[in-house]
């Protein structure tokens, strides 16, 4: 069995403040977390190759894409880290030789409350909407790796962004390792959340996988609203892009590459 994993910060258990996931930038205060990163992401394998994989391909997705210490990983792993500029972004890598895609760190989407963190690709947009749905990275790269044809089948991150796209896909099991109010973060213990993670990730896979494959919408109606009006008037230029009003532009297309291209340029 070969497993993707996309591994993300501001949804493990110990982030919450900005300054704990600048890996780089401030390295004294964002170490810790790193390290429980890595923890999560080491779980997640451990449970998966519980589940029969011999083959885990891990995108350390988040800011430098260099925070995940390769040394501690399972021997059967690879990581891709930093970053190609390919729309796939965070799924990088992802293609139809892997029978599932796992998510981990992941964190709820610009313009929800669930989480201080919570924004959607960078801290430029008040919110993404696809067909009127607040939009996550979780929700972009799941639909990626379906556009790949892999299931998604797990899910770790806080509690908010687990309840809104629980019905993303049919067999998807979450993890909530957090859960937000305000700027306010009540945390599971970080054991524990690496405990959960790998019974649930094995649990997960597990499943009959045939049926794991979400069905994607057919057509994209792409809505952007940026905190800056500024930023609207210049990006409402990008190819197939127009101002819908002062802070936001919006798109229509039947090609989910298309849509997952031009967020890679307009947030």
């Amino acid at each position: 069995m070969k497993v993707f994993i996309s591994a993300d910060m501001e949804g493990i258990t110990t982030t919450t403040l900005w300054d704990h996931c600048e890996t780089l930038e401030k390295p004294a205060l964002s170490s810790y977390h790193a390290q429980q990163m890595t923890n999560e992401v080491k779980a997640a394998c451990e449970g998966a190759i519980a589940a029969g994989a011999d083959y885990i391909l891990v995108k350390d997705a988040h800011d430098s894409g260099t925070n995940i210490d390769i040394a501690q990983l399972p021997e059967c792993v690879e990581v891709i880290r930093n970053w190609s500029g390919h729309p796939y972004s965070m799924v990088t890598g992802i293609n139809p030789e892997f029978d599932a895609c796992l998510f981990i760190g992941y964190h709820s989407a610009a313009g929800r409350d669930g989480n201080p963190l919570s924004h959607t690709m960078s801290g430029s947009p008040l919110w993404v909407k696809i067909n009127g749905r607040k939009v996550s990275e979780f929700m972009l790269y799941s639909w990626a790796a379906a556009f790949e044809k892999v299931p998604t089948v797990f899910l770790a991150g806080d509690r908010m962004l687990c309840d809104d796209y629980r019905d993303l896909h049919p067999m998807l099991r979450t993890v909530a390792v957090k859960d937000g109010f305000g700027g306010m973060i009540k945390a599971m213990h970080p054991k524990v959340a690496c405990d959960r993670i790998r019974t649930e990730v094995e649990a997960a896979l597990r499943q009959d996988l045939s049926h794991a494959l979400c069905t994607l919408p057919t057509d994209f109606e792409v809505e952007i609203c940026y905190k800056e009006h500024k930023l609207a008037t210049r990006r409402s230029f990008f190819p197939g892009y127009s101002k819908e009003d002062d802070n936001t532009i919006h798109m229509h297309t039947d090609s989910l590459y298309d849509v997952l291209n031009s967020i890679n340029f307009l947030i």
